[in-house]
């Protein structure tokens, strides 16, 4: 693959949920409710998973991110144009913008060396839906069994869980509130169609 074929190959994604852009978009209209849903397709997402903390390895990924990975469970932390969500004691998710998978993934495996660990570009793996507005909180409340209260989980948490009984990693990410629920492809339809209507039923 040549850097000449980016472009094309760019031009023919599909994201699993490109066809309801303008429905998004029109359920989402300023002013016709305090909620609003979206896409953000094609986030580069690496998964990391690093076998010992405090090793040499976790310093020089820390030095090369400019931030440390979180260690608190279900929390993450940004680091530049990169969010690190913490999955487990020793797996992380790395979120950028479209297309900084590369550079991200040489990067990390730079710090990592030969200590044990992996590095694994998954960003075909999920799209993302972002849910935002005053009352988001209620609207995953209706298909999510966690405690989504402020005084349990507010900007800069995350949790891997069920929203209508789908598997999502869901990231708050500001205080208004907004969300990011990243969800398997195959699932991303149904988990729409769920939100829209989860919506309209406020």
């Amino acid at each position: 693959m040549t850097a000449e074929n980016l472009p094309t190959l760019h031009a023919l994604r599909r994201s699993p949920i490109g066809h309801l852009t303008d429905v998004l978009a029109e359920h989402s209209a300023a002013g016709r409710r305090s909620v609003r849903l979206r896409e953000v397709p094609f986030l580069a997402q690496l998964d990391l998973q690093l076998h010992q903390h405090g090793s040499a390895a976790f310093d020089r990924i820390a030095s090369a991110l400019g931030e440390p990975l979180p260690t608190t469970p279900n929390t993450a932390v940004e680091a530049g144009d990169l969010r690190v969500l913490w999955l487990g004691p020793q797996e992380w998710l790395l979120i950028g913008p479209d297309g900084s998978a590369p550079a991200t993934a040489d990067l990390l495996r730079a710090a990592l060396g030969d200590e044990p660990g992996s590095l694994v570009d998954v960003s075909a793996n999920r799209t993302t839906l972002e849910l935002a507005g005053p009352a988001a909180r209620q609207v995953l409340e209706k298909g999510c069994a966690l405690d989504l209260h402020p005084r349990s989980f507010g900007p800069g948490r995350c949790a891997q869980t069920l929203l209508s009984k789908v598997g999502v990693i869901l990231h708050q990410v500001d205080a208004e509130p907004t969300y990011r629920l990243l969800v398997r492809g195959s699932f991303a339809q149904y988990l729409a169609d769920w939100l829209l209507d989860a919506m309209v039923l406020l």
